[in-house]
C-alpha cells in the first residue's frame, strides 16, 4: 500500500503512554486510527490506576495483551469458519446452477 504512488499517504501525530508517534495513513483510515489510539492510551491510563510501581511498557504490553484476547474472542473458531466456508460455496454453487 504505501509503495502505491496513486495512494497518498496523510502523516498523523498521535500521542500514546505520554510518547508521540508520527504514523502515515490513508486519509480515509485517520478517525479510525485517531479513536483506536484514544482507546488505547484510556485504558493505558486506567491501568496506571490499578497497577502502581509499572512503568509504561509495563502498560503498553497489558494494553497490547488485552487488545488482542479481545479480537481472538470475537473470531470464529476454526470449525466455525469452515462450516462459514462450505455455507459459501453451497451458496456460489446454488447461484451459479440459476
Amino acid at each position: 500500500m504505501a509503495n502505491d504512488p496513486e495512494i497518498s499517504l496523510l502523516p498523523v501525530h498521535v500521542w500514546l503512554a505520554g510518547r508521540s508517534y508520527r504514523i502515515l495513513v490513508p486519509p480515509e483510515e485517520e478517525t479510525a486510527l485517531l479513536q483506536s489510539v484514544k482507546k488505547a492510551d484510556d485504558k493505558i491510563t486506567e491501568l496506571r490506576q490499578h497497577y502502581a510501581g509499572k512503568d509504561d511498557q509495563d502498560f503498553v504490553a497489558m494494553c497490547l495483551i488485552m487488545y488482542a484476547s479481545e479480537n481472538n474472542k470475537e473470531r470464529p473458531a476454526a470449525a466455525d469458519q469452515e462450516q462459514i466456508q462450505e455455507l459459501i460455496r453451497t451458496i456460489d454453487q446454488a447461484l451459479a446452477g440459476k
